[in-house]
């Protein structure tokens, strides 16, 4: 992995701008880590009123973005050196964005994202791009917020980008799990104390416990990830006893409820 760049085509160029021009990723961008374009689709236009979208054939809701713009811009990003390694467009309708799909990613060395907004893109430009990518089941105003997901979750795993090399390897998601939790002083608030072996000064108990956090915690929000996690016999075996411990529960819970229809 090393210098990327990202070239964006939306409708509010400014909106991808002041956001790169702050924090971290201003900072990768500075240092030479990666390099964002940013491109106005309105100069694809075509007429005087700079208008991109028409009403979909059919009737409904809503505008649409012309094919004839998007075409315009994937043969533009086409010329560039180098050209794009993917082009990709930001779409609920697309594959979800995780952070296996970010690693692969990272290892490009341009990506171009078409942004889109009103009701989409004219459905001809799905064929025409490499990826269609979502961040989401939900629904957005436009493409500048996925796309700048995108960019930041690609950024942190460039060298360089982030304070510590090593940060992004423990990350939710990276190793299969959650990440642990995180504590900081003060070690006592409203009567909520840091767990003793964080501050043991004992490195493997610390990374076990660490370990054994992220399972818990996976196994209580995300039990969906355990399906691919990278799990040894004894995680294994803590799972099980997790689970039967959770039916044992459920089952005492209904038994009760019987009990008290039955008074």
């Amino acid at each position: 992995m090393g210098h990327v760049i990202f070239t964006v085509y939306t409708l509010f160029p400014t909106l991808i701008d002041a956001y790169r021009r702050e924090a971290l990723l201003a900072k990768a961008e500075q240092q030479g880590h990666l390099e964002i374009r940013t491109r106005d689709l309105r100069r694809f236009a075509g007429n005087r009123t700079n208008r991109v979208d028409d009403a979909p054939y059919g009737g409904g809701a809503g505008m649409v973005i012309r094919v004839d713009v998007a075409a315009a811009a994937l043969e533009e990003a086409a010329m560039d050196s180098p050209p794009p390694d993917e082009t990709i467009l930001l779409t609920p309708a697309g594959e979800p964005l995780t952070q296996r799909l970010v690693e692969t990613l990272a290892s490009k060395r341009h990506l171009m994202l078409l942004s889109g907004r009103y009701e989409g893109f004219d459905a001809r430009v799905e064929n025409r791009v490499d990826r269609e990518i979502s961040i989401g089941d939900f629904v957005l105003m436009g493409g500048e917020l996925p796309a700048l997901c995108l960019i930041e979750a690609v950024a942190r795993l460039l060298p360089g980008v982030l304070g510590d090399e090593q940060s992004h390897l423990q990350d939710s998601f990276t190793t299969g799990l959650l990440d642990y939790p995180e504590f900081t002083r003060p070690p006592e608030y409203q009567g909520q104390v840091v767990p003793d072996v964080l501050t043991s000064g004992h490195h493997e108990r610390i990374a076990q416990w660490r370990r054994e956090a992220a399972l818990r915690r996976t196994f209580k929000r995300r039990p969906d990830l355990l399906a691919h996690a990278s799990l040894d016999d004894a995680e294994r075996a803590l799972l099980a006893s997790w689970e039967a411990a959770r039916t044992d529960a459920r089952a005492a819970t209904l038994l009760e409820g019987k009990s008290d229809g039955d008074d």
